[in-house]
C-alpha cells in the first residue's frame, strides 16, 4: 500500500493537530461555537495531491480531543457529491463482483475448489476498504458457526496482520507527537512493526529505564476516510428507515453510536484513560491483567504501554504447550464481561482474539481499549431481569423487560407478544440453561423484530457485538461452550447479594407468585450462585436478614409466615396421627386400621434441600449463623411473625377440631331410610 507521508514543515499540519477537531470541516460560525485552529487534512486518495486547508468548527469542549459530529460531517460532504459517489461505487462494486463470482462458482459446481481464493479475495476487499469494514471482518473471524473454515482462516489475518504503512511515516509521527526522534526516546525499537491492525501498527521497544514496551502508532489518512464511510452509511441508514416501513429500529442512531466509539479510538490519550479505568474496575478480577500505560511517551497518535508476552486465545496448540487451560480463560473472560456489562457498565466493545491474550503465567490479558462503551444503571438492571425471566420462562416479565430496555414503547400492547415469546423461546432454550447461547436467542429474536413493533436501541448494538464476538471465541476453543450457562451463576449471585431496589423487587417477583413461595426457584438460585466467583454466602445471609426485616420485606415476611404455618401444621398433624395410631395399636383398638403413612411436608423438604445446598457452598460455616439468632429475636418484626405463626396454627387447630366434631356427629344425623339430611342441616353446629 503506497501511503503519502505527512510533511513536517507545515506549521499547522494534520500531525500537529493532536488535540483538535478531526478532519471533517463544517463551514459555518455560529454564535454558540468557536472556530478551532486550522488543521490540514490529507485527502483519502493516494495521489500526491497537495493537502488542502480546512476550517473546523467545534465547541470549546470538543477541541479537547476527537469527537464525532455527524452534522458537521454531513454539512461538509453534502458539498462534495462527486467524492461521496466515488467512494460509494468503490465500496459497492467489489462486493457486487465478489457476489457474482460466488454465483458463477455455484453455477459451475466449483464452490469448494475456489473457496480458498474467494476467501483471500474477501479479506483483500475488506482490507482495501478500510477500518470500518475491517472491523466487520474481525467480528466475522470469531464465528466458526457462521463462516466456513477457509474464510475464517483468512479473516483472522484482519485481527493484527494487515499491511503496515511505511516506517518513515510512523517514525515521523512519533517525533511530531513526542517531540523527539524515536532513537532519542526509546533505547530500542524494532525495525519493523510486529503487528498491524485497522487503526495502527505496533512496534516492540525498550525505554531508557529498561522497561519493555509496545509502541502503537496510528495510520495516516484515517479521520477523513472513516468520516466519509460513516456519512455514506448514515445516509443509507436514513434512506432505508424512510423507505422500508418494517424497519423500526433507529439505524441512524446505531450508526452514530458506532461512529462515536470509532472516533474515540482515534484518540490514544482517550484510550490510555480507558485502559486505566478498566484496570481500576476489573484489575482485581482473578486471572485478569491490564498492561500499564506510560503517559510520558503517549500522545493522540502514539501510545506507549507495557509489553506483554502472550498467545492468542484461539491458538490452542501454543496455549496447550504452555500448560494453560484455554477454556478456563474463556470462563474468566465471560465473568469479566458480565461485570463489565451488568455491574459497572464500562465495557470492552471489541474483544476479538487479537485483543485477548493468554500470558505465560495463565492470565487473560486485555489489549486495545479504544472502542469502549457504557451501559446505564437502569439498562444493567433491565438486562439482569431479562436473563432471569428468560431462564425461568417468565415471558410476561420478559415482555415488560423489553419495554424497560426501550425495545418497545410503554404504550405497546404486550398481549400478543407474550405468547410469541413463549412460542419462540421454548424452542430456543432447550431443556436447560446449559443449552442457551446468544446466537440461538438472537436468531429467534430477529423473526419477532419484524412481526411486532420492536425497535433496537443504539446502545444495544455494541453490547450484542461484544457478546457475540466473545461467544465466537469460546466456540472456537470449545464447540460445546455455552456463554449463558456460565453467565447465570453470576446473575444468581447478583440477585442474592445486590441491595438495589430494582433487583430486590426482581428477586421478590421471582420467588413469589400468586402469594405462594416458589422454593424451587430459591434452590436454583442458591445452587447456581455458589459456583460464581467471589460469592460470599455470609454476606448473602446478612443482607437477607436486613432486607427481610426492613419495611420493603413486609410482603415476604407475611408469605413466609404462611409457609411456616403450612409446614408446622402438616408436621404436627402427621405426628399426632402417628401417635394416636401407635397408641390405639398397643391397646388393641386399631384392629382394621392401616398405619398412617407419614409424608414430609413439601416446604420442609425444600428447606432440607436448601440446607444441603448451603452446606456444600464454599466458605459456609454454620457457627456463623449463631450471632444472627439474638439479632433476630430482639426485632419487633420477628415477634410479629411469631404472633402470625401462632395465630395461624391456632386457627388451623380450631378449624380441624370443629371439622372432627362435625364428622363425628354426622352418623347420628343419618335418617332411618339411609339417606343423609340436606347440607344446611348437616353443616349446622350441634345444639
Amino acid at each position: 500500500m503506497n501511503l503519502k507521508t505527512v510533511s513536517p514543515s507545515s506549521s499547522n499540519s494534520y500531525s500537529e493537530s493532536r488535540l483538535q477537531k478531526p478532519a471533517y470541516p463544517a463551514m459555518r460560525d455560529d454564535t454558540t461555537k468557536v472556530v478551532a485552529p486550522t488543521v490540514t487534512v490529507e485527502p483519502a486518495s493516494q495521489s500526491p495531491t497537495p493537502a488542502k486547508r480546512v476550517t473546523v468548527v467545534a465547541s470549546e469542549k470538543e477541541t479537547e480531543g476527537l469527537r464525532y459530529d455527524p452534522e458537521a460531517i454531513a454539512e461538509y460532504y453534502q458539498q462534495r457529491s462527486l467524492q461521496v459517489w466515488g467512494r460509494f461505487i468503490g465500496i459497492v462494486w467489489p462486493f457486487v463482483t465478489f457476489a457474482l463470482s460466488l454465483w458463477w462458482d455455484r453455477q459451475r459446481g466449483r464452490i469448494a475448489k475456489n473457496q480458498k481464493r474467494r476467501a483471500v479475495r474477501l479479506r483483500e476487499i475488506l482490507t482495501k476498504l478500510g477500518p470500518a469494514y475491517i472491523k466487520v471482518g474481525q467480528a466475522l473471524s470469531t464465528r466458526p458457526d457462521l463462516v466456513p473454515s477457509l474464510y475464517l482462516e483468512e479473516l483472522t489475518n484482519l485481527q493484527d496482520q494487515l499491511p503496515p504503512f511505511p516506517n518513515e511515516v510512523a517514525y515521523r509521527f512519533i517525533e511530531e507527537e513526542l517531540g523527539a526522534k524515536p532513537e532519542e526516546i526509546y533505547a530500542e525499537l524494532s525495525p519493523e512493526p510486529l503487528a498491524a491492525a485497522s487503526l495502527g501498527q505496533v512496534y516492540k521497544g525498550k525505554l531508557k529505564t529498561g522497561e519493555s514496551v509496545a509502541v502503537k502508532v496510528q495510520r495516516p489518512d484515517l479521520t477523513e476516510r472513516i468520516a466519509l464511510d460513516l456519512y455514506i452509511g448514515r445516509s443509507l441508514a436514513a434512506w432505508a428507515k424512510k423507505t422500508f416501513k418494517r424497519i423500526r429500529s433507529d439505524l441512524v442512531a446505531i450508526l452514530d453510536e458506532f461512529g462515536s466509539r470509532i472516533f474515540e479510538e482515534l484518540d490514544y490519550i482517550q484510550e490510555g484513560h480507558n485502559a486505566e479505568r478498566f484496570e481500576q474496575l476489573y484489575g482485581n478480577v482473578p486471572d485478569i491483567y491490564i498492561p500499564k500505560i506510560y503517559w510520558e511517551y503517549t500522545q493522540r497518535r502514539v501510545l506507549t504501554m507495557e509489553w506483554i508476552n502472550g498467545t492468542k486465545l484461539t491458538n490452542l496448540e501454543a496455549i496447550e504447550k504452555q500448560g494453560i487451560d484455554a477454556r478456563h480463560l474463556i470462563e474468566v473472560g465471560v465473568q469479566c464481561s458480565l461485570r463489565q456489562l451488568l455491574e459497572h457498565g464500562f465495557f470492552h466493545a471489541d474483544p476479538h482474539p487479537g485483543n485477548l491474550l493468554a500470558s505465560p503465567d495463565g492470565k487473560l490479558v486485555y489489549l486495545d481499549f479504544g472502542m469502549m462503551s457504557e451501559v446505564k444503571p437502569y439498562q444493567r438492571y433491565g438486562l439482569i431481569e431479562a436473563v432471569v425471566h428468560l431462564v425461568n420462562r417468565d415471558f410476561e416479565g420478559l415482555a415488560r423487560d423489553y419495554v424497560n430496555l426501550e425495545f418497545l414503547t410503554p404504550d405497546t400492547d404486550l398481549t400478543p407478544i407474550i405468547p410469541a415469546f413463549a412460542a419462540v423461546f421454548n424452542d430456543a432454550l432447550g431443556a436447560s440453561v446449559a443449552e442457551l447461547n446468544f446466537k440461538s436467542i438472537t436468531d429467534q429474536l430477529s423473526a419477532l423484530m419484524y412481526e411486532y413493533p420492536f425497535s433496537v436501541p443504539a446502545y444495544y448494538a455494541l453490547i450484542i457485538r461484544s457478546l457475540v464476538t466473545l461467544e465466537g471465541i469460546a466456540i472456537q476453543i470449545d464447540p460445546n461452550f455455552k456463554v449463558l450457562s456460565k453467565a447465570y451463576p453470576y446473575v444468581a449471585k447478583r440477585l442474592l447479594t445486590d441491595t438495589s431496589l430494582e433487583l430486590r423487587t426482581s428477586l421478590r417477583d421471582l420467588l413469589f407468585k400468586d402469594g405462594k413461595f416458589r422454593w424451587n426457584r430459591l434452590e436454583n438460585l442458591l445452587r447456581n450462585a455458589r459456583i460464581s466467583q467471589d460469592y460470599d454466602l455470609n454476606q448473602v445471609l446478612n443482607q437477607t436478614v436486613d432486607f427481610l426485616f426492613s419495611e420493603r420485606g413486609e410482603f415476604i415476611r407475611k408469605n413466609l409466615a404462611d409457609e411456616i404455618v403450612n409446614g408446622l401444621d402438616s408436621l404436627t398433624r402427621n405426628s399426632f396421627q402417628n401417635f394416636t395410631y401407635t397408641f390405639r395399636e398397643r391397646v388393641g383398638l386399631a384392629v382394621n386400621e392401616k398405619p398412617v403413612v407419614s409424608e414430609t411436608p413439601q416446604s420442609l423438604a425444600h428447606i432440607k434441600r436448601i440446607w444441603e445446598i448451603l452446606q456444600e457452598t464454599p466458605g459456609f460455616d454454620p457457627t456463623q449463623l449463631l450471632p444472627l439468632i439474638p439479632k433476630l429475636l430482639v426485632k419487633p418484626e420477628t415477634q410479629q411473625m411469631g404472633q402470625q405463626v401462632a395465630s395461624g396454627l391456632a386457627q388451623r387447630a380450631v378449624a380441624r377440631l370443629i371439622r372432627e366434631i362435625l364428622v363425628a356427629q354426622e352418623p347420628e344425623s343419618i335418617q332411618n331410610n339411609g339417606h343423609k339430611q340436606n347440607s344446611s342441616t348437616r353443616l349446622a353446629l350441634p345444639e
